[in-house]
């Protein structure tokens, strides 16, 4: 089964649900972004 859970909140690509697991990284207040952008903030935060 394959669910939207919303829109990424960085880049406003769609994030489903599938079979459970969700294809992208829920925030603290909510939000959810893709993979994509989870990776960037990630390498970003490295970076300083």
């Amino acid at each position: 089964m394959i669910e939207l859970v919303g829109n990424c909140a960085r880049c406003g690509k769609p994030v489903f649900c599938t079979d459970g697991f969700i294809n992208g990284v829920t925030q603290a207040d909510g939000s959810v972004l893709c993979f994509e952008c989870d990776g960037e903030e990630s390498v970003q935060e490295k970076n300083g």
